[in-house]
C-alpha cells in the first residue's frame, strides 16, 4: 500500500512541475468560432424553411447523416435548389392550404436530407427513394435526376412526390395511431422483404395498391394515402378494376379506414387534399425554378 501511495505522490509532484512553467497562455481561441458564411441558397432556406416551418434542409454532404451501407453520391447545388422549391410548393404548401401552416409547423419533420443518388440494395435489387426516422428526419434520395424529369409528372410522382407523402403519412400515424381494424383486412398477405417479388397485378388482386404495401401494415397504410393523393380518379378506378372484385373490395375497405382516420384524427379531407396536390403538381411547369 505504501509503495502505491509513493507512486501517487511522485505523479502528483510531476504534474505540479509540468504545470508551473513559464509558457505564456494566449488569450486567442485555437478553435474556429465564426459561423459559416451563408450563400444565397442558404439565405433562401432560412427564409422559406427555417423561419416559417423550423425545418433544416441539409444538402451539403455529411456522410455521418446517411446509411453507410449504401454507395451514395452528394446532391448537386442546382438540383437541391430545384428540389427545395418543388417540395415547398407541392408538399408543404399543399398541406398549408388544407390544414393551415400551424399543422405543418407542428408535425413536419425538423430535418430533410438531400442525397444525390438512390440507395440501391444489391441483395434485394431495390432502390430506396426516401426514409423517415422517428418523425424527426426525412431523407430524400435521387435528387440529382430532378432536372431531367421536371416535365414528366409520372416520374416526379414515382421518384419524389409519392415518397414525400408516404413518409409524412408515417409521421402522422406514429403521432396518432390508426385503427387496428386496418391490419385485420389482409392479415395473412403481408410478406415482409419479399414484397419486391410481387407483381403489381398480383398485389392488387390480393388487396394492395402496390407491391410495397405488402411489406407490413404501416407501409400498406402509407401507400394508400400516397397512391391516392398523387393520382387522379381515373387512375384509381383503373387500379380497382385491375384488382378484380375481391381485391377491389379489400382495397376499398382499407381506403375507408384511411379516409376516416385523416378526417377524424387530423380534420383532413383526403379528396380535397388530392385535388390540391394534383393542381399544384400540374403547376410546376409554371414555376421559375432557376431563380430563387
Amino acid at each position: 500500500m505504501k509503495k502505491y501511495i509513493g507512486y501517487l505522490l511522485v505523479f502528483a509532484l510531476s504534474l505540479t512541475a509540468i504545470s508551473c512553467n513559464d509558457d505564456k497562455i494566449e488569450d486567442q481561441s485555437i478553435f474556429d468560432t465564426e459561423a459559416p458564411a451563408r450563400n444565397e441558397f442558404d439565405k433562401w432556406l432560412m427564409k422559406n424553411y427555417v423561419t416559417p416551418y423550423n425545418i433544416e434542409i441539409k444538402y451539403k454532404w455529411e456522410d455521418i447523416e446517411t446509411d453507410m451501407s449504401y454507395d451514395l453520391a452528394p446532391a448537386g447545388l442546382n438540383q437541391s435548389k430545384i428540389m427545395a422549391q418543388i417540395i415547398k410548393y407541392v408538399w408543404l404548401e399543399a398541406y398549408d392550404e388544407i390544414a393551415g401552416i400551424n399543422f405543418m409547423r407542428t408535425y413536419v419533420p425538423k430535418q430533410i436530407l438531400f442525397v444525390g443518388s438512390a440507395a440501391y440494395d444489391a441483395d434485394t435489387q431495390t432502390s430506396t427513394l426516401g426514409t423517415a426516422e422517428g418523425g424527426l428526419k426525412v431523407i430524400l434520395y435521387n435528387i440529382n435526376t430532378i432536372e431531367n424529369n421536371i416535365d414528366d409528372p409520372e416520374v416526379l410522382n414515382a421518384y419524389y412526390f409519392h415518397t414525400m407523402h408516404h413518409e409524412f403519412s408515417h409521421i402522422l400515424h406514429q403521432t396518432k395511431p390508426y385503427s387496428t381494424d386496418f391490419e385485420k383486412i389482409t392479415p395473412s398477405e403481408y410478406v415482409g422483404a419479399q414484397w419486391n417479388e410481387q407483381a403489381d397485378s398480383t398485389a392488387n388482386r390480393k388487396g394492395f395498391v402496390t407491391p410495397y404495401a405488402m411489406d407490413q401494415p404501416d407501409e400498406d397504410f402509407a401507400e394508400i394515402i400516397s397512391t391516392y393523393i398523387t393520382n387522379d380518379q381515373t387512375y384509381w378506378e383503373s387500379l380497382l378494376q385491375q384488382s378484380g372484385e375481391k381485391g377491389a373490395k379489400l382495397i376499398n375497405q382499407k381506403f375507408e379506414i384511411v379516409k376516416s382516420y385523416l378526417q377524424n384524427s387530423w380534420n383532413i379531407d383526403i379528396d380535397e387534399l388530392r385535388s390540391v396536390v394534383l393542381r399544384r403538381t400540374s403547376e410546376i411547369k409554371d414555376l421559375d425554378l432557376e431563380n430563387l
